[in-house]
């Protein structure tokens, strides 16, 4: 087969165009895709709802690719497991209670997972602001390329619609934080110490619709309402991301 390389460009352009079009009026939005941003993704996907992953990095999975201090391992207690089981991650038994996973394999069978549910992603994408308009809700994302966020560009970003916005940005929780300076009323009290027990078991209980329209998750969740970190177990990760995805599609249909 003779291969052109301009028929090839243009089938990435034309592509990427059509599907970036429709992606710009969405169901759910997911600002991150570390390991609760995948699971919320994959199952908020699941009944045909238009879900899309908006990740800033090259490379979804957040800090789940390098385990713990680099070794690729990652730990879920007994209450997550099921999670494990249901998108086919294989693990072992450590101590009753204790199931360690390759982190490489989780974030490959979850983003796997949401591919197959029909959610889109869009990496190297980064979320500058939010559409808030008459109603007080968040409505919208306004976006750009990670690269002209880096390299402090001075170009003007693009907007998508949500009726559903995903905070799953982690550590940082980036959304929040642009509601915030935007005069949102909101309060984020920032990360504590760590204290695994203590984050797990809360965690879901933060997992929650912070601001109308936007759902906090994972260490997001925590974030904002200032709670413990707990390191390289991710049951709780992986149980808010479940927990968001019930909220994001409960709230979608209200809107």
């Amino acid at each position: 087969m003779q291969l052109d390389e301009v028929t090839i460009s243009r089938a990435i352009l034309e592509t990427h165009a059509e599907i970036s079009s429709r992606y710009l009026d969405l169901d759910i939005a997911i600002v991150g895709g570390g390991p609760s941003g995948l699971v919320c993704a994959a199952l908020a996907a699941e009944d045909g709802r238009k879900v899309a992953v908006i990740e800033k990095k090259l490379s979804v999975g957040g800090g789940m690719w390098g385990g713990g201090m680099t070794f690729p391992r990652i730990v879920v207690q007994e209450e997550g497991k099921r999670l494990l089981d249901q998108f086919g991650i294989r693990s072992r038994v450590y101590k009753p209670g204790y199931h360690v996973a390759s982190s490489v394999e989780s974030v490959a069978k979850l983003t796997a997972a949401a591919c197959d549910a029909g959610a889109e992603f869009f990496n190297l994408t980064s979320v500058e602001d939010v559409v808030i308009k008459e109603d007080g809700r968040v409505s919208g994302l306004v976006i750009t390329t990670s690269p002209v966020e880096m390299t402090g560009l001075h170009v003007d970003p693009l907007t998508l619609a949500a009726k559903v916005t995903v905070d799953a940005t982690g550590h940082d929780a980036v959304v929040a934080h642009c509601v915030l300076r935007k005069g949102g009323d909101i309060t984020i009290h920032g990360e504590s110490f760590m204290w695994a027990e203590r984050a797990e078991t809360n965690i879901i209980n933060h997992t929650r619709e912070i601001f109308p329209g936007l759902i906090a998750c994972g260490m997001a969740a925590n974030a904002v309402a200032g709670e413990a970190r707990m390191g390289p177990v991710f049951g709780g990760m992986l149980l808010s991301g479940e927990h968001a995805a019930v909220l994001a599609r409960e709230i979608s249909e209200r809107v």
